[in-house]
């Protein structure tokens, strides 16, 4: 029975990610492609190469997508995963299905401009799902790796290096209305993406001093099914002492708790901070009745 809930779930796990890609494959091959631009990705490079080497842009994108997997595994050792592995070989091949397809397709918009604008909303969804299932597509994804690795780049500025550069690249081919598309739509790509992937990551650092201590924490404990940090403050007006409580919640959570403070104690004093990121230990968990808090967030 484990062996068939395993087989089970690598079947859908292999079915989001099939699906993730094909999505990313639809977004290059229907807008990428016909608006000439180079968005910050392999593919975008790819279309570039199209107008120097003799190959379609399914085998290029395969090419440089099996080159820089090589490359990464020699450099960076075997952290990119099968996941990266299959979806870097399953990208070109989803786009070469598109071009035989539809070997003639031109533009679904008819306009330069709007397909930049399709290709950065589709390609944010396949991506995001990716990158939520703890996978990617490979390519710039390598080499911001590396960049990081050796040239101690921070990660999201090593992206944003690289696929500038990729945008940039459009220079050697085409106008300058496409250079600027392509710079742009790389850097509205970027925000996109934050929206899509990070801002779901996103916390919230809520300090409290209420006058329903008790309360708040039953309800943290009970109904959030959270846990929070309780620290002894001293106002420095009058020097009266206080109980804060901090507690890091998600935006559902943060919700529910901020209607609650506002039903039991509007007078409550809170601070909120946004917390995109948390490495803990997870604890065991207390019994209900246990009165003393403890926050699993470093």
């Amino acid at each position: 029975m484990p062996k068939q809930n395993k087989a089970l779930a690598i079947a859908k796990e292999t079915a989001i990610l099939t699906a993730a890609v094909a999505i990313i494959a639809a977004a290059v091959f229907f807008f990428l492609v016909p608006s000439h631009a180079s968005v910050s990705s392999i593919s975008g490079l790819g279309i570039i190469l199209t107008n120097f080497v003799p190959l379609p842009l399914s085998a290029i994108t395969m090419i440089l997508n099996v080159v820089l997997l090589i490359i990464g595994f020699f450099t960076c050792g075997r952290e990119f995963g099968a996941k990266t592995v299959y979806t870097s070989i399953m990208l070109p091949v989803f786009i070469g299905i598109f071009e035989r397809v539809l070997p003639d397709f031109t533009s679904l918009t008819g306009s330069q401009e709007l397909d930049v604008l399709c290709y950065i909303l589709v390609v944010s969804i396949g991506l995001s799902i990716l990158f939520n299932r703890n996978a990617s597509s490979g390519g710039l994804d390598i080499v911001a790796k590396i960049m990081n690795k050796y040239l101690h780049i921070e990660l999201g500025r090593a992206m944003s290096l690289s696929g500038m550069c990729v945008a940039l690249s459009a220079a050697l081919v085409y106008d300058s209305k496409t250079v600027v598309l392509s710079v742009l739509g790389t850097y509205f790509n970027g925000i996109v993406l934050d929206h899509f992937i990070f801002d779901q990551n996103v916390k919230r650092r809520v300090c409290i001093i209420t006058a329903k201590e008790a309360e708040l924490r039953q309800f943290i404990v009970n109904d959030l099914h959270s846990g929070a940090t309780v620290y002894e403050a001293i106002g420095a007006y009058n020097g009266e002492k206080h109980n804060e409580i901090i507690t890091i919640v998600d935006k559902g959570e943060y919700q529910k708790l901020m209607a609650f403070i506002n039903r039991t104690d509007p007078q409550a004093f809170i601070t909120v901070y946004t917390v995109s990121d948390m490495h803990y230990r997870p604890k065991p968990q207390k019994a209900a009745g246990d009165c003393q808090l403890s926050q699993n967030a470093l």
